[in-house]
């Protein structure tokens, strides 16, 4: 009888630890005020500490309202890995731009595991900082609205991230990271606010994404690696950029991209690979383009190895960034320009194993032209401009 007792009583146990509901903590119960005016930064921070310091599941929630949020660092480890932030509100960021505009990130999750973000607006209010550097007066760099950093298991779903300072999204130093259903938008003329970074991180999967922005609306750095993005929707923006990769002399490589069904439409580029003209030990390869559709895009097709903004720190430099075993499968649509398939590779590691498969790009409803410098690759297929690798 005894041990039937004590058999139920683990039983139980286990049953509670396994099916009983995550604590949640409203940031409300914290003293944040959804009128769009009040600093909410201290109550945020509690509700996570809160949820950091649990021993089980927790969630933070955020009703609806607008959340004034100055810069604010989400920090791990925790003592639990399954932490939900639900979003039903926006978290807004102060409108004058110097208040955050020095600290590099806005919200900023570092040495964090299982963090799951579900739904919500980031406002980051960046309009004020794009006028002043546009105006090419002396300005901050601006805060990336939200930043993983050296973590783990994350996932974001139905996100919105508006107006960004400067990057919106971005990984750096990232294991296993899953995006669906995010949006993000900003001014086509709005600098340096990539979309999407990912950088020395592996296992990030971006899906069902809509993207309109003024720089990158996904931008690749170095030390990525299996990498997958699938429907994804880019334009206004610069497309999708493996790049800019060789600003160090000692880089690692990105390896082991898919980008499949993406739609360009009005951007600067469409698929992009790009390096600085100067030395250095960096790669891109094993890099797949497919099913991807050009609606006036300026750039379909480029790799460019001779990057070198404001011809400062490169000019007359040879790129040692080593591009080998790309492949354009399915790629068609239009081109704004002649050129629509540009590779523009490095004269001492010229681009290798390019292929192009079933290509067909037009220009002025005529066939587009291509142009290559030092690459080498293969064709299959109706391939349209014909091919000058």
């Amino acid at each position: 009888m005894a041990n039937t007792m004590v058999y139920l009583l683990v039983l139980s146990f286990l049953f509670t630890s396994l099916f009983a509901a995550p604590t949640t903590y409203n940031v409300v119960s914290f003293g944040a005020k959804p009128d769009g005016r009040t600093d909410s930064t201290k109550a945020f921070l509690s509700a996570w500490s809160e949820s950091c310091g649990s021993a089980s599941e927790a969630t933070v929630y955020v009703p609806l309202g607008r959340f004034l949020l100055r810069s604010a660092v989400f920090q791990g480890p925790c003592k639990n890995s399954r932490i939900t932030i639900r979003i039903d509100g926006t978290l807004v960021a102060p409108s004058d731009f110097q208040v955050i505009g020095d600290a590099e990130n806005w919200l900023f999750f570092q040495h964090v595991n299982g963090v799951t973000i579900n739904g919500g607006i980031l406002d980051g209010q960046g309009t004020g900082l794009w006028a002043c550097k546009n105006s090419g007066k002396d300005c901050p760099d601006g805060a990336t609205s939200i930043r993983f950093s050296n973590s783990n298991n994350i996932a974001i779903n139905g996100l919105t991230s508006l107006n960004s300072q400067l990057y919106h999204i971005v990984f750096n130093g990232c294991d296993n990271v899953k995006l669906q259903g995010v949006k993000v938008s900003a001014s086509g003329n709005s600098p340096n606010t990539d979309g999407i970074h990912v950088q020395s991180s592996t296992g990030v999967t971006i899906l069902n994404t809509k993207i309109s922005t003024g720089d990158d609306c996904v931008s690749i750095g170095p030390g990525t690696t299996n990498l997958w993005i699938e429907n994804v929707a880019c334009g206004p923006g610069h497309g999708i950029s493996i790049g800019s990769l060789g600003k160090n002399a000692n880089e690692a490589g990105v390896q082991n991209v898919t980008v499949t069904t993406a739609t360009f439409t009005g951007s600067q580029n469409g698929l992009r690979i790009k390096s600085w003209g100067r030395l250095s030990t960096g790669f891109a390869r094993n890099i797949l383009f497919q099913h991807a559709t050009m609606n006036n895009v300026k750039n379909p097709i480029i790799i460019d190895q001779h990057y070198c903004p404001h011809n400062r720190g490169c000019p007359g430099q040879v790129s040692g960034v080593k591009i080998s075993d790309v492949t354009y499968r399915d790629i068609h649509g239009t081109s704004t320009t002649k050129i629509a398939v540009k590779f523009d590779c490095s004269s001492k590691y010229p681009c290798s194993r390019i292929k192009l498969e079933d290509v067909k790009l037009t220009y002025n409803n005529q066939p587009a032209a291509a142009s290559c410098s030092n690459a080498g690759g293969s064709v299959s297929g109706v391939v349209q401009p014909n091919s000058c690798l």
